[in-house]
C-alpha cells in the first residue's frame, strides 16, 4: 500500500495544523494539542514514521474542544484524589485563645447580706430537738407554731393556716413534706403522726402506738414515713416495722437512693441503716461532742454523708458510709 504524507488541511476557510502520523495501512488524525499518534502495528524492525501537519478550521477546532469538555475528556487531575488532611492551627494561636478563656471573669453570684424578708413566728417552740420547719417541691414553706400549723407561699407570699390541734394532743413537735410536695407529715407531743393532704386541707390518715412520747423528727422515701421520738425508737410505717435502740432521736435523713438511713441522736452518735437489712445499723458514728440533728447526704455522690453536731460540737464531718470512715 502506498503511503500517504499530508502537509496541510484546509476546511471551510481558515487552515489550521495538527499532527498526524504516517503508517503502513494508514493515517490517524489527532487534536490540535499535538497528542502523538500510536502506531497500531507496533511490528519490529518498522522505522519511526514521520509527522504530518494536519490543519483545521477555528469552527472544527471549537467543536472539538466543546466535545472534549462534554465528554470529560480534558481532565488534568485524577478522578480519585487523595485529599491532603487539614493543617492543624498555629500553636500560637490556640495558646492566645487560651489565655482570653483563662481572662474571661466569671460571673459572680449575688448573695444578699442583709434578710430578703421576715416572717414573724410567735409561740415557737424552743426545743432544739424538734424540727418545726419545712420547704416543699411547690415552694410551699410550712411552719408549726405551737398547736397550729401555717402554710406559707413563697410564689405569692400569702399564708394560710392548715390545722390547729387539740390541746391534749399538741403541741407540734415535727413536721416532713412529701417528696411530691402533696402531703405533710406532723409529729404531735403525744406520740401520735398524722397526715395531711395540703391542697383539700383534709386529714388522711393518724397513726397511734407508734412511740410512747413526742415524735422530734420525721423523713420521707417515697411511700414510706420514717419517724423517732424521744422513746429511743425509729420507726418506718409501711408494712415493715422495726424498733432501734438509740438516744432520743433528733434527726432523720434518707439517702439520694433510699436504700440507706442516716439518724442524729442527742447521745451524741449517728446510726447508718440499710433499707434492707433488718434492725441491725450498718455503722455506728461516734465522733461527734453533742447532739446531732444536721444531717445532709451528697446529691451526686450516694455514700457522702455530711454530719453536724450542735453545741460545744460545732463541727461538720464527712463520712464514707460503705467503710465508716470519717
Amino acid at each position: 500500500m502506498k503511503s500517504l504524507n499530508v502537509d496541510q488541511i484546509t476546511t471551510r476557510g481558515k487552515p489550521r495544523q495538527i499532527h498526524t502520523k504516517q503508517i503502513s495501512n494508514g493515517f490517524r488524525l489527532c487534536s490540535s494539542r499535538h497528542h502523538r499518534c500510536h502506531d497500531r502495528s507496533k511490528k519490529k524492525g518498522k522505522r519511526k514514521p514521520e509527522e504530518v501537519v494536519v490543519t483545521l478550521s477555528p469552527s472544527q477546532d471549537a467543536y472539538n474542544k466543546r466535545l472534549a469538555e462534554t465528554l470529560n475528556l480534558n481532565r488534568t487531575h485524577r478522578i480519585l484524589a487523595f485529599k491532603n488532611k487539614p493543617q492543624p492551627p498555629p500553636l500560637q494561636a490556640y495558646s492566645s485563645l487560651h489565655q482570653q478563656q483563662q481572662q474571661l471573669p466569671k460571673p459572680r453570684r449575688h448573695i444578699h447580706q442583709t434578710c430578703r424578708k421576715t416572717l414573724e413566728a410567735p409561740d415557737i417552740l424552743d426545743d432544739f430537738n424538734l424540727n418545726l420547719l419545712d420547704w416543699s417541691s411547690h415552694n410551699v414553706l410550712a411552719i408549726a407554731l405551737s398547736h397550729t400549723l401555717y402554710l406559707g407561699d413563697a410564689s405569692t407570699g400569702s399564708v394560710s393556716e392548715l390545722v390547729t390541734i387539740e390541746q391534749n394532743k399538741g403541741p407540734i413537735t415535727s413536721i416532713s413534706w412529701s417528696p411530691d410536695g402533696s402531703y405533710i407529715a406532723l409529729g404531735l407531743n403525744n406520740s401520735q403522726v398524722q397526715v395531711w393532704d395540703s391542697s383539700s386541707n383534709r386529714k388522711l390518715r393518724t397513726l397511734n402506738n407508734l412511740h410512747q412520747s413526742e415524735v422530734g423528727s420525721l423523713a420521707w422515701n417515697n411511700h414510706i414515713l420514717t419517724t423517732g421520738g424521744m422513746d429511743e425508737k425509729i420507726v418506718n410505717n409501711d408494712v415493715r416495722t422495726r424498733s432501734h435502740v438509740v438516744g432520743e432521736v433528733c434527726g432523720l435523713k434518707w439517702s439520694g437512693s433510699g436504700k440507706e438511713l442516716a439518724s442524729g441522736g442527742d447521745d451524741n452518735v449517728v446510726h447508718i441503716w440499710d433499707h434492707s437489712a433488718g434492725s441491725q445499723w450498718l455503722h455506728r458514728l461516734e465522733e461527734h461532742s453533742s447532739a446531732v440533728k444536721a444531717l445532709a447526704w451528697c446529691p451526686f455522690l450516694s455514700s457522702l454523708l455530711a454530719t453536724g453536731g450542735g453545741g460545744e460540737d460545732g463541727t461538720i464531718k464527712f463520712w464514707n458510709t460503705h467503710t465508716g470512715v470519717c
